[in-house]
């Protein structure tokens, strides 16, 4: 088999001694053993496989000695056009721009029916939001498609307050082939990220104040409040600029929302469980003890929504409920595991730097209360 009538023969055979074949499915699998270390075998076939338009996995054999290259034709791909992604891209261009006119800028929704054109006035507000939530998940899909393992692009989640968007996920089809690569697609989406993260904050808290409209002031009600992660607090002491005015009918620039939202969405990223980026992290730094790190994350995030209510006396909508509900989904994803790379080669001490790093970092964005209710 090879080219169009099935995965590429030629590179396989270099490298890989094919002792039998079958087909599962689409998939063809091939049961033998690595001609070169297993470690090097994913790198040498992702390129032609994903040419020929496979997605390359690899797996323990039913021998100690035995490994298993298994070819599936690879959807999703990006030479067509990537209509899914595109839709949801303008779907959330048009959600954050609705409801940052309304929540951020303060135009009335009567003016804005009217006009729908006066959302466009929240366009420094969606491209703070979305850029950082893109730049995060380019940074995974750039390293993906480094190490040679499929990944989409990025597909954004269109909502409605408070920021007009639930965040955005890539999809990463197949097993990793080993730890090294699990990590590095891990570590750079957060990296990337907060790197955003900085530029959108500099730039917001460096923009002329907003008015508050009388009419917002007088509306009666509780206001919500989004507190300041320490990283925010850092990056404004250093530029020497202010993140609240003592005037009522001044407050800082929508764009600060951006770094805001960037720093919140690293914090829940981060959480060392599952499938999600610190899960990714942790599970290649420490091997299989990641799923005892994981088994205690619902515990602490559960705790810290007792503490908040019984202790603080704070409500459900303030944090509480927040805290709460990603206990929940903690338990969830840590239930279905972490990835389980090929490969459990263990990293060296420069991505174990890395990744206490990228921890510490993270740490900077977390908030006990992250939102609060007053009034």
């Amino acid at each position: 088999m090879d080219g169009a009538d099935g995965p590429p023969s030629e590179p396989l055979e270099a490298v890989f001694y094919v002792r039998e074949t079958d087909r599962d499915g689409d998939s063809v699998r091939y049961y033998g053993e690595p001609l070169v270390p297993k470690r090097s075998l994913a790198d040498e076939l992702q390129e032609p496989f994903r040419r020929a338009g496979y997605r390359l996995d690899l797996e323990a054999g039913r021998e100690p000695w035995e490994t298993v290259v298994v070819a599936t034709p690879a959807d999703g791909r990006i030479d067509g056009v990537p209509w899914t992604n595109l839709v949801l891209f303008v779907a959330t261009v048009v959600s954050t721009l609705l409801v940052g006119a309304v929540a951020w800028y303060y135009v009335p929704p009567s003016d804005l029916a009217a006009n729908p054109l006066l959302a466009l006035r929240a366009w420094p507000f969606t491209a703070a939001v979305l850029g950082v939530l893109t730049t995060h998940e380019l940074g995974h899909y750039l390293v993906g498609r480094y190490h040679g393992v499929d990944v989409s692009l990025p597909y954004l989640i269109p909502f409605v307050v408070p920021f007009g968007t639930l965040g955005a996920i890539i999809r990463m089809r197949g097993r990793m082939p080993d730890r090294k690569t699990l990590f590095d697609i891990g570590v750079g989406g957060p990296l990337a990220g907060l790197v955003a993260t900085v530029v959108v904050t500099a730039v917001g808290l460096s923009l002329d104040p907003m008015t508050v409209p009388q009419r917002v002031i007088d509306a009666p009600g509780r206001i919500i409040v989004f507190n300041n992660p320490p990283l925010l607090d850092l990056i404004a002491a250093v530029l020497g600029q202010p993140t609240s005015y003592a005037d009522p009918t001044r407050t800082v620039h929508p764009v600060i929302i951006g770094g805001w939202v960037g720093m919140f969405f690293t914090v829940l990223n981060l959480l060392p469980v599952g499938q999600l980026d610190g899960g990714h992290m942790v599970r290649a730094m420490l091997g299989h003890r990641q799923e005892t790190v994981a088994s205690l994350v619902p515990l602490a995030l559960f705790s810290l929504a007792a503490y908040l209510y019984y202790v603080r006396g704070l409500g459900f909508n303030e944090s509480v409920g927040l805290w709460a509900v990603w206990g929940l989904f903690a338990t969830f994803i840590a239930y279905n595991g972490p990835a389980e790379p090929a490969d459990e080669t263990p990293l060296g001490w420069k991505r174990q730097v890395l990744g206490l790093v990228t921890f510490a970092l993270g740490a900077l964005c977390f908030l006990l209360v992250p939102i609060q209710l007053l009034g």
